[in-house]
């Protein structure tokens, strides 16, 4: 197997103020550089399935791809525009679907659970990140906070149409309709993008218990504040959502490129 990005990593989850329970669910398996969040719906037990189901079913295929060749994308077809570690996720999305789909046969109670997810895979010298849904992954590199992900929802879409402010998709009433989401439906489409990370650099996977409440700058100021260890910006990231209500189940996995 190739050797992967050197980056550290941590990773905090928190119910949040509001709920029992936690539908978040993470992986981080720095062994074979996938690292993901998932916001669960549908209940308090479904919505916790459907997350874990997603999370299982992703990391066991990237595990199981390692060092593949292209043919191990299918029942899906290799997409010669990508590379091959953006190829294997948005696959591994999409069986993901697919064992939410049988959960779902299975069980009548799990009727209408869905999942968001987001994940981060590091290659030899290069990184895609896949998504489907609301759950989001930044970037901050000179001290600037970039959003790689584009929800998938209905506030975003009013937003880049230009017919609502940011500021006022926090507030409306809508703002947890999700558009796409991993539901047991056809082959979702996957957003898939490609990266080059660069040492010094620090990326955050996080689920809308967190964005929902706290701002880009708050976010930025925490994560890039290159004095704190990254357990303590999780921290830090955690304790913002929660002194702003704490609404949601919070998840944060922070990652920083290391100097090879």
């Amino acid at each position: 197997m190739r050797p992967k990005l050197p980056f550290t990593w941590a990773v905090l989850s928190d119910p949040g103020l509001r709920r029992t329970s936690n539908e978040d669910c993470y992986c981080t398996r720095a062994d074979i550089g996938l690292y993901i969040v998932a916001d669960g719906m549908g209940g308090h037990v479904a919505g916790e399935v459907a997350s874990r189901q997603a999370v299982e079913a992703i990391e066991a295929f990237i595990e199981e791809t390692a060092g593949a060749d292209k043919n191990r994308t299918w029942p899906f077809p290799f997409d010669p525009s990508l590379s091959l570690e953006a190829n294997r996720l948005k696959a591994a999305f999409r069986l993901a679907n697919r064992r939410i789909a049988a959960a779902i046969a299975d069980s009548q109670d799990l009727r209408g659970m869905a999942t968001t997810a987001s994940a981060f895979l590091a290659g030899n010298n290069s990184a895609c990140v896949a998504h489907v849904g609301d759950s989001r992954v930044y970037v901050i590199r000179d001290g600037t906070l970039d959003q790689i992900t584009h929800d998938h929802s209905w506030v975003e879409e009013q937003v880049r149409a230009g017919t609502m402010s940011p500021s006022a998709a926090r507030q409306h009433p809508w703002r947890n309709v999700v558009t796409r989401a991993l539901s047991g439906g056809e082959d979702p489409e996957v957003d898939v993008t490609e990266l080059r990370p660069k040492p010094g650099e620090r990326f955050l996977l996080c689920s809308d218990g967190l964005f929902s409440v706290v701002s880009d700058a708050q976010i930025a100021a925490i994560l890039g504040d290159s004095r704190l260890g990254l357990e303590e910006v999780c921290r830090r990231l955690i304790d913002a959502a929660n002194e702003s209500g704490g609404p949601d189940n919070i998840t944060a996995v922070v990652l920083q490129v290391d100097v090879p």
